[in-house]
């Protein structure tokens, strides 16, 4: 007996996992080397106290994972969450339990097994550093492609239209081309055109003169003056009427312009980058928009996806949101579980990265745990949906085939029922079956 226990130690103080013993009280009975090195602890000053007392991790007052163990039998697996090292440094950790029984089958304790994820999260690092351009992420073959031209874009003068649903990121990538050009350091000013009405879009571009109109007390300057040595952005330029369109073009063509109620032309600088979530050669068509305007515009063109195009920048967009919301409000969120992953692979996303990012942040209000569950997300991500608890090795394209059959045969197969309870559309529903060669068994 001595020497099998021998042949276990040696083999725990081997292996590059930290390990370590607990009573059923949660007093620490053992601790391997790899656990030192780990946590920065020496474990003569942690056996015999609470492993509360020595990692101080968000779960320990309420949901002690070694405590569930030990009460209910139960196992966890790659359970992730900070710990708190020797030095007081904060590591991510993946976590693994299970009870220790004696030979008469009655638990005597428990064990922990654990590997520190920090190598992981600065690999995870790198990805998204080479995966974006300024504060926009992506993998997409056709985002890629863009991060590669903008810089020459940014450094050029031209003109610049970006076309894309409404929260695809249009304002991002204007504000990457200026911050990249060499109005950096100038003002970036942004217009929702559509926002304006018609009556005060001309004074909000072009400013106006003291006595232009009755409340004209004294002069004020445009958003075109504000953006001299910079860059003006003018967002849904596809709402704005004919009159205002007839008095842009001559800004872009002859870079200059009138105040309302001036009698001389003013002189700008300014880059002018446009965006709307309308087809503009579709409007032109209708004579909704001028021609000779959106050859103008149309100097350089972009075309954002919507998210429902791009679903492998899902998971790269919610480690980016999650970073940036860890930042703002000072947490340690690791990450989604499986089957909030799931959902969120399958919603499509009508709203696009602005509905995702929102979405995230949603869930982080809710969220007092390491990772972002189900639950914590909107309900019209995933509406009605049983908790999909995925195997461990699957692709986010098996996940997302399996959510799918499971909500088919929660309602019988059909289809409409189904679409509705997930939140889309039948004939999205109906593409992704296909798609994901989901088969309906045949009827017996």
């Amino acid at each position: 007996m001595h020497s099998i226990l021998n042949h276990y130690q040696i083999i725990l103080e081997s292996i590059e996992e930290g390990v370590f013993t607990v009573t059923p009280e949660l007093k620490i009975m053992s601790f391997n080397r790899a656990a030192e090195k780990i946590t920065g602890f020496n474990r003569k000053d942690v056996i015999g106290r609470s492993c509360r007392e020595i990692f101080q991790t968000d779960i320990c007052s309420e949901n002690c994972r070694l405590r569930q163990s030990i009460e209910t039998g139960e196992s966890f697996s790659n359970y992730p969450l900070y710990i708190t090292r020797a030095d007081e440094k904060r590591i991510p950790i993946s976590l693994n339990t299970a009870v220790l029984k004696a030979g008469n089958g009655n638990i005597i304790g428990g064990v922990e097994i654990f590997r520190d994820l920090t190598p992981i999260l600065e690999l995870r690092k790198a990805f998204l550093k080479e995966h974006s351009f300024e504060d926009i992420v992506s993998k997409n073959p056709k985002m890629q492609r863009y991060f590669s031209i903008l810089p020459q874009i940014a450094e050029s003068q031209s003109t610049v239209l970006i076309e894309g649903p409404t929260g695809t990121g249009k304002e991002l990538i204007a504000r990457a081309i200026h911050s990249n050009s060499p109005q950096k350091n100038g003002p970036f000013i942004a217009v929702n055109c559509g926002a304006l009405p018609d009556t005060l879009l001309e004074s909000e571009l072009f400013g106006y003169k003291k006595g232009a109109f009755t409340d004209a007390k004294q002069d004020k300057p445009g958003r075109f003056a504000l953006a001299q040595n910079g860059t003006i952005f003018l967002d849904e330029i596809g709402d704005i009427s004919q009159a205002a369109q007839v008095r842009l073009l001559r800004v872009l063509q002859d870079k200059t312009y009138e105040p309302l109620g001036g009698r001389k032309s003013v002189e700008t600088n300014a880059r002018v980058i446009t965006a709307t979530h309308r087809n503009l050669e579709e409007q032109v068509g209708k004579n909704l928009f001028r021609e000779d305007l959106f050859y103008r515009i149309n100097v350089i063109k972009l075309s954002l996806p919507p998210l429902s195009e791009r679903k492998e920048d899902i998971p790269l967009l919610i480690d980016h949101f999650i970073k940036h919301q860890n930042y703002a409000a000072n947490r340690k969120i690791l990450g989604l579980t499986q089957e909030a992953m799931a959902a969120c692979m399958l919603y499509d996303w009508p709203g696009n990265v602005r509905e995702l990012e929102n979405s995230i942040e949603h869930a982080f209000v809710l969220c007092r745990d390491s990772l972002l569950g189900l639950h914590h997300l909107p309900e019209r991500i995933a509406p009605g949906i049983e908790p999909f608890h995925a195997p461990k090795g699957l692709t986010l394209k098996e996940i997302e085939r399996t959510t799918i059959q499971q909500a088919l045969e929660q309602n019988h197969w059909k289809k409409v029922i189904t679409a509705r309870k997930l939140g889309i559309d039948k004939n999205t529903l109906r593409r992704k079956i296909k798609r994901l060669s989901i088969i309906e068994p045949a009827e017996t």
